[in-house]
């Protein structure tokens, strides 16, 4: 039962990982710059919007972590 909630949390973590790190502006600004429009009403400027995505990237990665050793742990 635990092995089935932590591998449910670590998806979801996985997957708000990669949606927010192709959020963030690149070089050639990629995924966010077809949807800055919406994004910028939302947050303001590009880069208030951009430190908001390293935060959270941030945030998603230490989750994801946590949540591969939990998974380590318990199944192994």
């Amino acid at each position: 039962m635990v092995n089935a909630i932590l591998t449910a949390v670590h998806v979801v973590v996985a997957i708000g990982l990669i949606v927010t790190v192709l959020l963030m502006s690149g070089r050639s600004a990629g995924l966010s710059g077809s949807i800055a429009g919406g994004a910028e009403q939302f947050f303001g400027k590009r880069k208030g919007l951009d430190e908001f995505l390293g935060k959270l990237a941030a945030g998603f990665a230490i989750a994801f972590l946590i949540s591969s050793l939990a998974l380590n742990f318990v199944h192994g």
